[in-house]
């Protein structure tokens, strides 16, 4: 292989480059923690990768006499899909009893399959999963925010453990906001001074959540509080 073979890399290169920057962009555009720049560097690795291994017959080594070199890229493919879960797991933390970063993962893992097909020239293919990945991003976030709201929120409150009515004016605030809920935690806190709960409800929209953060200020003997809505 020598700079006479590089035109024919330039377009899958090129075209990998795009895919990651349209899907990146739209995890930019969200605040993800990775965002366009690891998208493209995903897709590009990933192109540049398949490209190598369906040019195996390129590769500086010499065969064994006697011996053919059978080329398998899809080791490749896996290889660079393995890879890239330890990259997706980067992305995905807990805050609570909250996952963070699961679309991120999701949309990491997706980049890399359509940059291994851009490797390998199946133009087709990888443009119409490029397509639809960003419509699944983009357009349907769209869409789910023109439906009903309702958002899984993980609440954690604390209040004084001299102060039993506290217990029950709290779960009576929490059901009002979210409807049904579940309680997930029990504990003492402050050598004992404290309790402190954890439940998931679920909301409708951003205005039940003021409304809950307002209520919960006016209950006698709360100390703290965290509302955490989930979103990836």
């Amino acid at each position: 292989m020598d700079l006479s073979d590089l035109p024919d890399f330039v377009p899958s290169l090129l075209a990998a480059v795009l895919a990651g920057g349209m899907i990146g962009f739209e995890r930019e555009w969200r605040g993800r923690a990775a965002g366009l720049r690891t998208h493209i560097l995903v897709c590009l690795a990933s192109a540049l990768l398949m490209e190598a291994a369906v040019s195996q017959s390129a590769w500086r080594f010499d065969a064994l006499a006697g011996s053919a070199v059978v080329s398998d890229p899809t080791r490749m493919a896996h290889g660079v899909l393995t890879g890239i879960g330890f990259l997706c797991a980067g992305v995905i933390f807990r805050a609570g009893f909250s996952i963070h970063g699961l679309t991120t993962a999701a949309s990491l893992w997706i980049t890399a399959a359509i940059g291994l097909l851009f490797g390998v020239g199946l133009f087709p293919l990888a443009a119409a999963g490029t397509v639809l990945a960003v419509a699944i991003l983009a357009v349907l976030r769209i869409v789910s925010a023109r439906l009903p709201q309702q958002t899984v929120v993980d609440a954690e409150v604390v209040w004084r453990r001299g102060d039993p009515a506290a217990g029950d004016a709290v779960e009576s605030a929490l059901r009002e906001a979210g409807g049904p809920m579940r309680d997930e935690r029990h504990e003492l806190i402050d050598g004992g001074e404290s309790v402190r709960r954890c439940f998931r409800i679920r909301a409708r929209g951003a205005e039940p959540l003021k409304r809950l953060a307002a209520r919960l200020r006016t209950i006698e003997g709360v100390t703290g509080y965290r509302l955490d809505p989930r979103d990836d």
